[in-house]
């Protein structure tokens, strides 16, 4: 039998991958002060023992202003270090790569968890601890009518920003990750920065397309450049706004040719969420609904891809890797649902489970395997 492209290993620099699916970020607002907990171990230790290829942990604030509500993951203080070693360390006992996304809220900033309303905090929210604070922006315009009015930031800022993340970067090296996500979608700052719906500046880092790339693209050369040359650098766009006059599929191409020209890898195309909640509510959803993205800037930028967006079917999966449309696929709440859903896409896609058993922790593969003859025997 052919080995599916899904589980065929992938190398990127100096980094392999046992197998072509990477467990999305997935932010779950439950960190104290940015600090990780039990919680978090818990969490991400389920995707660990499913046989992801790489789990990339949630977006985590490189400031603390940058958080997008009080229960964000952060690595702006190194006290942030310690609680996410013991999630690395653990990655590595089940050859899981481990990934990070470092994000900064911009505008987006001071907001309520997503269960408590995912809008701007409300008087019974502050009432009942959360902090606030005023969030920032390439422009000083909030994102909408009742939320908070951000402060522009100043080139000085800028650079301050810049040097934050690479700081953050540092940290996660500290930390034990050996992949690199930069966070430009779902409406947070870099994003804000490349939309033409958020970002008006006349000061040479907006208006146009050169001047609303080129903070983006300082940050990436700047962190490609922190990031070891032999460890991968991806980065998550929001591929379009999903407006007439935001930004569109030809902005993502010509950003990725010059993300390629920097050093960048991966790019996964997300999209959507310049306004409101991150999820892409101005897209049209169904089952690989973002996979054309991930196509279009793969073939024309010549950059390698990710992609996502309710791929929840292995042969789905299978098929968008053999069309060449993608070199990654990315699995997100599915995994929530199916810890194990990288485990049962092998089996899906032709392996006896007998035999896939031996690659699962051997913790549960030698009881499953004795489960597996005695299903065999009633079959």
């Amino acid at each position: 039998m052919t080995r599916p492209l899904l589980f065929t290993p992938l190398r990127l620099r100096g980094v392999e991958l046992k197998n072509r699916i990477m467990i999305s970020p997935m932010a779950t607002y439950s960190a104290v002060e940015g600090v990780m907990n039990d919680f978090h171990f818990a969490h991400l230790g389920r995707f660990a023992l499913g046989g992801a290829g790489t789990v990339i942990v949630e977006a985590t604030a490189v400031t603390r202003e940058g958080r997008i509500t009080n229960g964000d993951t952060g690595l702006w203080d190194d006290g942030q270090i310690a609680p996410m070693r013991r999630v690395t360390d653990f990655m590595r006992t089940q050859g899981v790569v481990p990934g990070i996304q470092l994000a900064h809220s911009g505008r987006k900033g001071s907001m309520q968890r997503p269960w408590d309303g995912n809008g701007p905090l409300t008087a019974s929210n502050i009432a009942a601890g959360e902090q606030v604070w005023q969030p920032v922006g390439p422009t000083a315009e909030p994102m909408d009518v009742g939320w908070l009015t951000p402060r522009m930031l100043s080139r000085a800022d800028l650079a301050e920003l810049k040097d934050a993340w690479v700081a953050a970067a540092g940290r996660a090296l500290a930390a034990g990750f050996d992949w690199l996500e930069i966070h430009n979608a779902h409406g947070y700052l870099v994003h804000q920065f490349l939309s033409p719906l958020s970002n008006t500046r006349s000061d040479g880092y907006g208006g146009d397309f050169e001047g609303r790339v080129r903070w983006p693209l300082e940050l990436a050369a700047a962190l490609r450049e922190a990031w070891p040359a032999d460890r991968p650098v991806s980065l998550r766009i929001s591929a379009v706004d999903g407006d007439a006059l935001g930004w569109q599929i030809a902005d993502s191409v010509e950003y990725a040719r010059r993300l390629k020209d920097i050093g960048i890898d991966l790019l996964c195309t997300s999209s959507g969420g310049l306004k409101g909640s991150a999820t892409n509510a101005r897209v049209k959803r169904d089952y690989g609904y973002q996979v054309p993205y991930a196509a279009e800037v793969k073939r024309a930028a010549g950059i390698g891809t990710i992609a996502v967006g309710l791929i929840v079917d292995p042969h789905h999966a299978e098929r968008i890797l053999q069309a060449g449309e993608a070199d990654l696929i990315a699995i997100g709440r599915e995994a929530l649902v199916n810890p194990s859903w990288p485990q049962m896409a092998e089996v899906a896609l032709g392996r006896p489970m007998i035999e896939a058993l031996d690659d699962w922790p051997h913790q549960y593969g030698w009881w499953l395997k004795f489960r597996e003859r005695i299903l065999e025997g009633l079959r």
